[in-house]
């Protein structure tokens, strides 16, 4: 069967409708670029993706008029993060005493804050998403890249664009095909993820997010439990030939919950595993291209900052590079800044992932994290500095 092609020019083309795609393609619009980003799947419903909204990002949507709307959708707030560590409960980050608004995380499904994102982006003139619309391969004039090729069922679209910006997430396929290179930092752990529905006699986490026991968090999701399990990196694929029962009770092991509570896990089709990887790319841009977020650089999700620095990365972005798209002509230069601009905020909190993922204790030897923060009792308030508002804040311009 023939492919129909058709053709579609516009200032500029974003391949994925995560956070960073569609914050990044808001506000182009909103400045009077004309956008137009691909997202391959039909909608945002996907489990167990990075559902915090750091106070970074909800100060951003109070400086562009939409926090009030937005923390309409339902949300739970986490003003501290505690856990408990050799059998203590500690507090490791508090949010209470930041200059910005609302000194808290919302844990809010992604798909809600997508689709809010989307719906403000969509009532814009010049902004357009094409769902169900996956990233065919870059298109190039000489050196440059120009464009790219969208593919929905038969359907292929040629765009052409003065700038592609890649925001396909940690295996990005726009970062492949431009031949960007990067360094890869390894992760010991990886995380298996499953939900469980509420019943009444459940723990009260006022929290809403808990680490109760070594390697098991929980995340409150109002109706139901997001768990989280870690496990050694690569182990999955054994775990996974083997009997679920017998991996249900190494959970309730850990967990606040007995092995038939978790008898709601019929089989392995209901765990979801996030391989955990730290990388970073060596350059961002090459002419014509740029990525962002985890197409730039895949983050560890301790301290669940992966979706704020996305965030934060599509605001710098929008800073600097909406006079350049509005004059027609955006430089390599221009867009290594973009880069120089939250390389810093990269590194270090990459440096500080590395360092909390890194050698593991021996078996028995306690952790020291409940008397160093006793001893150090603004410890807390740090750590909520630098999850919370991370090493360099963007400020969109309005």
């Amino acid at each position: 069967m023939t492919q129909a092609v058709s053709s579609l020019t516009t200032d500029c083309c974003i391949v994925g409708g995560g956070p960073a795609g569609l914050m990044l393609g808001y506000l182009l619009a909103r400045a009077g670029v004309q956008v137009v980003v691909l997202e391959k799947h039909p909608d945002f419903l996907r489990d167990f993706r990075g559902d915090t909204i750091h106070p970074s990002t909800l100060q951003i949507m109070h400086q562009l008029g939409l926090l009030e709307e937005l923390l309409t959708l339902p949300h739970q707030k986490a003003e501290r993060l505690q856990a408990e560590v050799g059998g203590e409960e500690v507090t490791l980050a508090d949010f209470r005493r930041l200059p910005v608004k609302c000194r808290y995380i919302a844990f809010m499904p992604q798909w809600d804050f997508l689709n809010f994102l989307a719906a403000k982006a969509r009532a814009l003139p010049g902004f357009t998403l094409l769902q169900s619309t996956a990233f065919g391969e870059l298109r190039y004039d000489g050196d440059r890249v120009c464009g790219v090729t969208a593919l929905n069922g038969e359907q292929q679209t040629e765009i052409t664009a003065q700038l592609v910006v890649g925001c396909d997430g940690r295996h990005s396929r726009v970062r492949q095909q431009a031949g960007l290179t990067g360094q890869s930092f390894g992760a010991p752990r990886d995380v298996v993820w499953f939900r469980l529905d509420k019943q009444a006699d459940d723990p009260q986490w006022g929290m809403g997010h808990k680490g109760p026991k070594q390697n098991f968090i929980m995340i409150d999701r109002g109706d139901f439990w997001q768990c989280g399990y870690s496990i050694m990196k690569g182990e999955y694929a054994q775990l996974s030939r083997g009997n679920v029962d017998a991996f249900k009770q190494q959970i309730a092991a850990v967990a606040p919950f007995s092995a038939e509570r978790l008898g709601q896990l019929q089989g392995w089709q209901d765990f979801r595993l996030l391989e955990i990887k730290i990388d970073r790319l060596d350059a961002w841009a090459k002419p014509g291209l740029l990525c962002i977020g985890d197409a730039a650089h895949a983050m560890s999700p301790i301290g669940g900052v992966g979706v704020n620095l996305a965030i934060q990365d599509a605001v710098a972005a929008a800073n600097l590079l909406t006079r350049p798209l509005l004059r027609g002509s955006v430089s390599l230069q221009q867009l290594q800044k973009v880069q120089k601009r939250r390389a810093f905020p990269t590194r270090a909190t990459q440096f500080i992932q590395i360092k909390m993922s890194g050698k593991k204790r021996p078996e028995g030897q306690p952790s020291p994290l409940p008397r160093i923060i006793k001893r150090y009792r603004f410890l807390p308030y740090v750590f909520g500095w630098i999850i919370g508002l991370g090493f360099r804040r963007e400020k969109p311009r309005l």
